[in-house]
């Protein structure tokens, strides 16, 4: 296995399952119902603010795994539409699971020297660099979910 797939599926693991840790985003979220990821603890983000804020990432690094430009900014990456029903709230998700599936599968093609290589801009650094940046941002919000939905299901018990 090369370094962009081992990337790819560290990557995947941390969206779907299988990685070190035993934590993944999709086995965290799939018993939340859209009242609980909408519901505002004090002094924290909500659960959907969170997965949002994760993704937009993800979708930013696509585009440039895509050829295009990166167009990102951390003021927006909290700025999710609004979630009013089950439906939007599964719809919402089954994005997020289609974009990690599409990195996942960039990330695997992306030629190994090219890791090294400047993404985006010099200021960002390499493409390694970034792709595990983006592994463990999301471990990182996948810590604060988990304690959030274990606070909003206390308060509602």
């Amino acid at each position: 296995m090369n370094l962009s797939d081992s990337l790819a599926a560290h990557f995947h693991q941390v969206w779907f399952g299988g990685n070190w840790t035993d934590s993944c985003a999709k086995q965290l979220l799939t018993d939340v119902n859209w009242q609980e990821a909408t519901a505002k603890i004090p002094s924290f983000n909500s659960i959907v603010s969170l997965v949002y804020h994760m993704n937009y990432f993800v979708v930013a690094a696509t585009q440039v795994l895509q050829g295009g430009r990166l167009d990102a900014h951390d003021k927006f990456s909290f700025d999710h539409p609004a979630i009013t029903s089950e439906k939007e709230w599964i719809e919402f998700l089954e994005k997020v699971w289609q974009d990690a599936e599409l990195f996942a599968s960039l990330v695997s093609k992306i030629p190994e020297a090219q890791l090294w290589e400047t993404f985006a801009d010099e200021k960002y650094g390499t493409y390694y660099r970034n792709i595990q940046g983006i592994i463990e941002h999301t471990h990182y919000h996948l810590g604060q979910i988990a304690l959030v939905k274990k606070m909003v299901r206390a308060a509602t018990a």
